[in-house]
């Protein structure tokens, strides 16, 4: 073949968005109707965004014309910086924000502007697939730490100590949890942050589920452990706000700063090459970070996300051979298969063929960078309705791998 992709991305896997969902789009063009249980998208299932934000954007449209400063709009970084400060993490340079198209190619700019070759970086297990992608893009190594399902899949203290090594550059944290809506202990983040002072890592916090919290789970902002060492935290308005195709998320810089001033220059210097981000999504944050949380009413006892959350796990659970732990968070459930029980094949062969015969599109396990192959991740975005329906053909779906002595 003549024309090749760069070798930079034969170890790179993005399967959230992959070979199935290009079968899925293929049965959509044939007239099929696909329950998408694959990606967090709120508004795919009419879970919108609050109207005062959307009026506010198109009163200020044409504020939205021309460029913004690089770092983004003051306004929005502003609206960050007070958020910040009303969390009680302490002082921080406003000049240490930027904004992203997302949280995604924030991810992009901060391995780009930190990572070498033969660098290497503790990415969770299961991860958020970006991450891994976005440390090999950068020419670093990926580096998984397992997370315990036992203990409600927090990170393995032992495992992170025994991967670090004089190459090891960053550690990445994902809490609230995707995929596991896992929400970490006060007592494990502490421990990481004494690995990160003692090696001097970096740790990238990304935080996108902060407010998407059920029950009496409580979110800390990793920032606050981070005064010996250097923090890079994500957030956005993807899905706090139902917001995820204006793309409007934001990067902040904690910690030792002052040793940083290098990278610093680096991420501006990046930050620079793309103009900036989008100016009208930039519009939309001061709005969003002030006044009423909806999302407040959504993950709350009664409301739709809460209960969606319960019923979908308590319909999962009910199948013989299923089980997963409760999230503390986000929106979605990271079901475990027995395969005791069920014949399973390879996951990503296992949602095709429920996607196939069920249409029902899933994500398999090993896509979140876990060596197991009995995961699946299951979105629980849709009405109650819909996720009974989802639900009741998975069971039916799994009747067929159901070994002979059961």
């Amino acid at each position: 073949m003549r024309y090749q992709k760069s070798n930079r991305l034969n170890d790179v896997c993005y399967d959230i968005r992959g070979p199935v969902l290009e079968a899925a789009e293929r049965l959509e063009r044939e007239g099929h109707r696909i329950i998408k249980l694959n990606i967090g998208n709120p508004a795919a299932f009419q879970l919108d965004a609050p109207d005062e934000i959307i009026v506010d954007v198109i009163a200020n449209l044409r504020k939205g014309e021309g460029y913004s400063n690089s770092k983004g709009l003051f306004s929005a970084r502003k609206a960050i910086f007070q958020r910040w400060q009303a969390n009680g993490l302490g002082h921080i340079d406003i000049n240490h924000i930027w904004l992203g198209n997302g949280v995604s190619e924030l991810i992009s700019l901060a391995t780009s502007a930190l990572l070498n070759h033969n660098d290497e970086v503790l990415i969770p297990a299961p991860d958020y697939p970006l991450w891994t992608a976005a440390v090999t893009l950068a020419g670093a190594t990926p580096r998984h730490y397992q997370c315990n399902e036992d203990l409600g899949w927090e990170p393995n203290i032992e495992h992170i100590r025994s991967l670090i090594n004089p190459n090891t550059k960053a550690l990445v944290l994902i809490n609230p949890n995707n995929p596991t809506g896992a929400v970490y202990s006060r007592e494990c983040l502490i421990q990481i942050a004494e690995l990160a002072k003692q090696h001097q890592l970096v740790v990238f916090a990304d935080e996108i589920y902060d407010r998407i919290i059920y029950d009496d789970a409580e979110h800390i902002p990793f920032a606050q452990f981070a005064e010996q060492f250097l923090c890079l935290s994500f957030n956005g308005l993807s899905k706090s706000h139902r917001l995820a195709g204006f793309r409007s998320g934001w990067m902040v810089a904690s910690g030792c700063v002052e040793e940083a001033s290098d990278l610093i220059e680096g991420i501006n210097m990046l930050a620079s090459m793309r103009l900036c981000s989008n100016v009208p999504a930039q519009l939309a944050i001061q709005t969003a970070l002030g006044g009423h949380q909806t999302i407040d009413d959504l993950v709350a006892p009664g409301g739709r996300l809460y209960e969606q959350r319960n019923r979908a796990y308590e319909l999962l659970t009910a199948i013989e051979g299923i089980s997963c732990v409760k999230a503390q968070a986000a929106l979605y459930l990271f079901v475990k298969i027995d395969t005791n029980i069920y014949a399973v094949p390879d996951d990503e062969e296992l949602v095709l063929q429920f996607l196939l015969q069920q249409h029902i599109l899933l994500v398999q396990g090993s896509a979140f960078n876990v060596p197991e192959k009995h995961y699946l991740r299951f979105v629980f975005l849709p009405h109650i309705e819909d996720l009974v329906v989802a639900i009741e053909r998975l069971e039916t779906f799994l009747q067929q791998y159901k070994r002979h002595d059961y």
